[in-house]
């Protein structure tokens, strides 16, 4: 998946601002049933807050981000205080519901 854009990364923002977190990740972190809650979500909106709920150091936060981001083979958006945005397109076209804009 290629890299996202400031421009892009601020219209996924946007699309996630009034969204509930869909994941949310405690004392027991990333497990396998987490990662496969992930890329359901995924497969279901294509842009997912999750937030930490037992993590609140930034340094704990970013290193879990960056997992997720390659075990469900998405990317990070944005971390605004302890929930992260992901994004991830749908692999079938046909049920894209978010078209990111291109310059």
């Amino acid at each position: 998946m290629q890299a996202l854009k400031g421009y892009q990364k601020k219209f996924l923002k946007a699309r996630a601002h009034g969204r509930k977190p869909v994941v949310f990740i405690g004392q027991k972190g990333l497990t396998h049933n987490l990662i496969g809650s992930i890329n359901d979500a995924l497969n279901t909106h294509e842009v997912i807050k999750v937030k930490f709920i037992d993590f609140k150091e930034k340094r704990q936060k970013g290193d879990m981000a960056a997992n997720i981001e390659a075990e469900a083979s998405c990317r990070l958006v944005g971390m605004i205080g302890h929930i992260a945005i992901f994004y991830r397109q749908h692999p079938d076209p046909e049920k894209r519901k978010i078209q990111l804009p291109q310059r």
